[in-house]
């Protein structure tokens, strides 16, 4: 068996490299070329087609990835397969993200002379300066890094932790650059819980019409429990005879009336509701109805209009099953 503290301290080794390999990487987004290559996106009226081979291939994913989710257009091209016919999905109008530490692909290397040919401009990332897809690319981003984590200096580590931050840079610089909102996010993760939290509203997930809990504020409290019973969200809004809310009588409004010894059957709901509930409109983001029932430490709202008339109820439960928690 190794013993646990060495494991622990080769881990640590790792990581006080490759941070050493991260602050190596300020000066080269200090540099001229970073903000020329953000210029150069900005003004691209196509996509962005990232490209790499092997462990830089995987980074180049995810970097595509990035920058198609905050605001610019762009996907993946594996190199091998551009020569096969991919290569086709270029048009006039888009830039090449080549990947590459040493600079020297033959994969990304081959396709250079038919990428220059279409007069599509080239940004190359690599860690050699001086290699031909440095020299063959009209801006190149350095992400050379002092040394490899990997102990046998031959398995990509602090390198592609690198190039995975200078895509990073990138990607949140040119977010900020166009404006990009969340609301723009959310467009791009419909089917993510992001998405969810940053387009659901109340009105996606309230209980309405019939479905909605409410009886006059003049009947007995066995009348409300039917009530609160037969609408399954655990309470009731309580109007007056112009339908405008004047409480809410929940399961735990239940509970104090019963160890009061309050008689259910002769006694109002007015008598025993809360009055001056906290209440939500249906346009505010659902996210927003539960950061309210989580602050007031409440498991429901009651939703309603300009005129304070109910329209809608929701709970917790609704708020899981939406996807909102």
């Amino acid at each position: 068996m190794v013993d646990e503290q060495q494991l622990r301290q080769w881990g640590n080794t790792v990581i006080d490299i490759e941070k050493k390999a991260l602050d190596n990487l300020y000066q080269y987004v200090d540099s001229s070329e970073f903000a020329q290559a953000c210029q150069l996106i900005l003004q691209c009226t196509g996509k962005v087609i990232v490209m790499g081979m092997g462990k830089s291939g995987h980074i180049g994913n995810k970097i595509s990835a990035t920058l198609a989710s905050t605001g610019t257009p762009a996907f993946f091209v594996h190199p091998g397969e551009a020569s096969h016919g991919d290569l086709g999905v270029l048009s006039k109008n888009d830039i090449v993200l080549a990947i590459s530490n040493s600079g020297e692909s033959s994969e990304i290397l081959t396709l250079m002379p038919v990428i220059k040919r279409m007069g599509l401009p080239v940004i190359s990332v690599t860690g050699k300066p001086n290699s031909n897809m440095a020299k063959l690319a009209q801006l190149h981003l350095c992400i050379e890094v002092p040394e490899e984590a990997c102990p046998l200096g031959l398995a990509p580590t602090s390198s592609t932790t690198a190039t995975l931050v200078m895509g990073d840079a990138l990607a949140v610089a040119l977010l900020q650059a166009r404006g990009f909102t969340e609301d723009d996010f959310a467009l791009s993760h419909p089917g993510g819980s992001l998405g969810r939290k940053l387009l659901l509203k109340v009105s996606d997930v309230m209980h309405q019409g019939n479905a909605l809990p409410q009886v006059k504020h003049d009947i007995c409290i066995t009348d409300a429990l039917y009530e609160i019973s037969k609408k399954g969200l655990g309470m009731t809004a309580i109007v007056d005879d112009n339908q405008t809310l004047v409480g809410i009588f929940t399961d735990g409004d239940l509970r104090r009336v019963i160890d009061a010894e309050v008689n259910l059957r002769t006694t109002s709901i007015a008598d025993v509701m809360t009055k001056g509930c906290v209440t939500i409109t249906d346009n505010v983001l659902a996210a927003e109805a539960l950061k309210v029932m989580e602050q007031k430490n409440i498991n429901g709202l009651i939703v309603t209009n300009a005129q304070e008339q109910p329209i809608g109820a929701l709970n917790m439960l609704d708020m899981v099953k939406a996807g909102v928690i």
